[in-house]
């Protein structure tokens, strides 16, 4: 028998695992045994009785004549899951340090809410544009290569661009920032998945999305806090450059696992580019976790550029807080960006290693019922911020945390419904998909919405107030959707009017109206959650099966690609 080092072998104890397919085929029938059942069990199994997940994997070589192997590729492992995390950290830092010094940036280049979140919608429409291109290069070449010319090119536009005067040449640098952010985002992933199984991937996935909202929450702190202490917020940016050069020589020290490793393939061959968009089209349970994931990115883009700002606007109509410093408004909203992360991201991790075994659906319901309960917690954190800083900080971080029990478990069914050799192009499909309609829009959306809000607050200011006039909570979302209608219908027309007429400048507006506008605005962000736990809920009905077919799947290739070897071998 042909000796074979693998990341994860299986106890003996363990004749059954949830993904079929990762026991790897092997010439006798007692290999197959050894690592987690037979092909005949496989091939037995049936869409509606996948077996339970026993989950006791070590990081053990197949050769256990060799005592240095465990060690080294346990080292391997945690070094590469360490450095992607640390990139992810400051990926997510520097996409939302801007967010965190937002008014100084609008003061700065003289413009209006919707121009502020075009800042960010550029970024993101770079970003899922270039994705797909990344996601097909991860799949076919070198991943830490393209991960490091990927890191390397974010850092030095953000620096540069931290040097822009003119707010054209500032928002190009932008955008050139998501090129090099879709390299690392739409790989990362595919390097864990081909490193763990499991439970062990399901925790080493809470490990790399936590510090999307830890980082996020960095974003705000060190923004604003470097831009207090240098009196300038472009120094603000120039902060992850400097760790991004730090890590691009971290990345080329990572070794690229073979595609499928985990699972116990080798050497498979990649298909074309249409036949894996054809195949992830008909894989219901991705498209519909991509749909509802696109309602977690319209949220979390929402709220992440434009919470500060709404709740320091908020707190600046509180009697003795006219002076209040921005600055600290986004220290705090960090703060709770990271404490939720903290919790939300290994919380939901957790409790799906947890109830699998009992509900092998039980991933898409998670992420369903944690849209449900953000959503009226973000909804009640838009309605208190002029009354009470506390109440508004305590439910943003119980809708952050409801909103961050779906990362992890997201990334964990596109890995189990989608063959290794187009996880990449999975990745950036789904990247694709959820920035197209998701936070790529979302920033601007809210920004626009909120510009018409205000003219017709301002034409019509017996219509403002809804918080001190509303009677229940039925008046408020009747009062609410009228508004939000009326906000989509004057979005359209300053749209379709000429970007020179005559408008109000952003200064014109009294604080109380440039509060309800975007109070308004962002009450949408509810709804969308409702909707994004709806298509979580569907995800459920077709998970199992299109769990067992991307086994069945990995199966197959492993079969065609050892038979190929063996014609090989015998010419």
């Amino acid at each position: 028998m042909t000796k074979q080092k693998q990341y994860y072998q299986p106890l003996p104890t363990a004749t059954a695992m949830d993904n079929p397919a990762m026991s790897q085929s092997g010439s006798s029938g007692s290999s197959s045994s050894e690592e987690g059942g037979s092909r005949e069990d496989v091939a037995n199994s049936s869409p509606n009785g996948i077996p339970p997940t026993y989950s006791s994997q070590r990081l053990m070589p197949s050769n256990s004549d060799s005592m240095e192997a465990p060690i080294s590729l346990r080292s391997t492992a945690a070094f590469t899951v360490t450095v992607i995390t640390f990139v992810n950290l400051i990926n997510y830092m520097d996409r939302f340090t801007i967010a965190g010094v937002l008014t100084d940036v609008s003061t700065d280049f003289e413009i209006g809410n919707d121009d502020a979140g075009l800042l960010q919608t550029v970024f993101v429409i770079s970003y899922m544009i270039f994705a797909p291109v990344f996601g097909y290069l991860g799949d076919r070449y070198s991943r830490p290569l393209i991960m490091a010319v990927g890191v390397a090119l974010w850092s030095t536009t953000t620096l540069l661009g931290s040097f822009m005067k003119n707010f054209g040449w500032f928002i190009t640098f932008r955008a050139l920032v998501g090129i090099g952010e879709a390299s690392y985002s739409t790989i990362a992933p595919t390097i864990i998945s081909d490193l763990f199984v499991n439970e062990m991937r399901s925790k080493m996935l809470a490990v790399f999305y936590f510090a999307i909202p830890v980082g996020s929450g960095l974003g705000y702190i060190v923004g604003s806090k470097t831009a207090h202490l240098a009196n300038n917020w472009r120094w603000a940016l120039r902060v992850t450059p400097i760790l991004g050069a730090v890590a691009v020589p971290l990345i080329m020290l990572i070794r690229d696992p073979e595609r499928g490793h985990s699972e116990g393939s080798h050497n498979l061959e990649a298909t074309t580019y249409k036949q894996d968009i054809k195949a992830l089209v008909k894989n219901r349970s991705f498209m519909l976790s991509t749909a509802g994931f696109t309602c977690v990115a319209f949220v979390a883009g929402a709220l992440a550029w434009w919470g500060p700002s709404f709740i320091y606007q908020g707190m600046r109509m509180q009697p003795g807080n006219e002076n209040i410093d921005q600055d600290d408004i986004s220290y705090k909203f960090g703060l709770v960006a990271m404490l939720a992360g903290l919790i939300g991201v290994p919380l939901g991790s957790l409790i799906a290693q947890r109830l699998r075994g009992r509900y092998e659906n039980c991933d898409p319901y998670i992420c369903g019922v944690g849209l449900f309960i953000s959503a009226p917690m973000v909804f009640a954190a838009l309605v208190v911020p002029q009354t009470s800083e506390s109440l508004c900080f305590f439910f943003v971080f119980l809708a952050q945390v409801a909103l961050n029990l779906c990362w992890s478990i997201v990334a964990d069914i596109l890995l189990y419904v989608v063959v290794p050799t187009r996880r990449s192009t999975a990745e950036a499909f789904q990247i694709l998909i959820s920035h197209a309609f998701g936070d790529a829009g979302s920033p601007f959306l809210v920004g626009t919405i909120s510009e018409a809000i205000m003219k017709y607050l301002h034409k019509n200011p017996s219509d403002s107030g809804l918080v001190t006039e509303m009677q229940s909570m039925s008046q408020v979302a009747e009062n609410t959707i009228s508004n939000v209608t009326q906000a989509i219908t004057e979005a359209t027309t300053s749209l379709i009017e000429s970007a020179r007429s005559t408008n109000l400048a952003s200064t014109d507006y009294s604080d109380k109206v440039r509060f309800e506008g975007l109070q308004y605005a962002l009450f949408s962000t509810s709804f969308v959650e409702v909707l994004g736990g709806i298509f979580f809920i569907f995800t459920a009905c077709f998970i199992i099966k299109d769990k067992y077919n991307a086994t069945r799947g990995l199966q197959d290739a492993t079969d065609q690609q050892q038979q190929r070897e063996q014609r090989a071998q015998i010419a």
